[in-house]
């Protein structure tokens, strides 16, 4: 009897031992089935690091003698109209001065901005079409030169303009496009360009200043006959300045927001 109890004892323990295991592996067939079934959660994709809009300082000192360029542009060209040439002489020979001392500033001084580069042409043009366009409605100057002039300023314009838009990191808005202290883009006059600017300003400069001076002096020189050949000089070299842009990758350079970023670190360094 005792051997047949044992025997039986043994038994029932095989038979729980085997349904424990055939119950796990029903579980674990179970869970395969489920999670072969059920669809994987999306992945989420990490954002790429975006870097931070650069913001450069745009109040400084050269900056603030370019955009008083701006101011006395109109002055000098309400000056000539109204046959005050004295008092438009007087700012036109500021606005030069001015030219020359934000440069000299912003290298000395390491103030250097990317707004710069773009008002201090823009400056430089504002002030040469009011001169040309005053000094040709009072019959100073003919108006073949002012076409040629206008010409090429009106076509730089709307390259800087389009290179401004293409250029401005997203998101592409008027508020952000107006706000020049976000750098995209660099212009960089070539060299006939600077020699034509230069010639530009003599030629404007003189014809507002030989009204000024001693009509026995003019006429003694034949200086009107000399402004005459200074048209075809500065006709030639303006249209000369406006086909070097064309295909020139170093006059305009479209900075990467890496290099936006590293330009403002160069200039907060210096």
């Amino acid at each position: 009897m005792h051997n047949l109890r044992v025997t039986a004892s043994k038994r029932r323990r095989c038979w729980i031992l085997y349904l424990s295991s055939s119950i796990l592996q029903r579980r674990r067939f179970t869970d395969v089935l489920t999670s072969s079934s059920t669809p994987s959660a999306p992945r989420t994709l990490l954002p790429k690091r975006l870097l931070p809009q650069v913001h450069e300082n745009i109040y400084t000192l050269p900056n603030a003698l370019t955009f008083s360029r701006l101011i006395a542009a109109p002055l000098v060209g309400y000056f000539v109209l109204t046959h005050n040439p004295v008092p438009a002489v007087c700012l036109f020979a500021y606005a030069g001065i001015t030219d020359l001392i934000d440069g000299y500033l912003a290298r000395r001084f390491h103030q250097q901005t990317v707004v710069g580069t773009v008002i201090d042409p823009m400056a430089d043009k504002i002030l040469m079409t009011t001169c040309v366009v005053t000094l040709t409605l009072n019959g100073t100057l003919p108006i073949w030169l002012a076409v040629i002039v206008l010409g090429r300023d009106v076509a730089l314009a709307i390259s800087a303009i389009y290179f401004r838009w293409i250029s401005l990191p997203p998101p592409k808005t008027m508020a952000r496009y107006w706000d020049f202290s976000l750098p995209s883009a660099e212009v960089h006059p070539t060299e006939i360009s600077k020699i034509n600017t230069f010639l530009q300003l003599l030629l404007v400069g003189n014809a507002m200043l030989l009204p000024v001076l001693p009509v026995g002096l003019v006429e003694a020189w034949n200086l009107w006959g000399v402004m005459e050949g200074w048209y075809y000089l500065v006709g030639g070299t303006t249209i000369w300045s406006g086909l070097s842009y064309i295909g020139n990758k170093e006059a305009v350079k479209i900075l990467t927001q890496e290099q936006a970023e590293e330009k403002k670190k160069e200039q907060q360094g210096q």
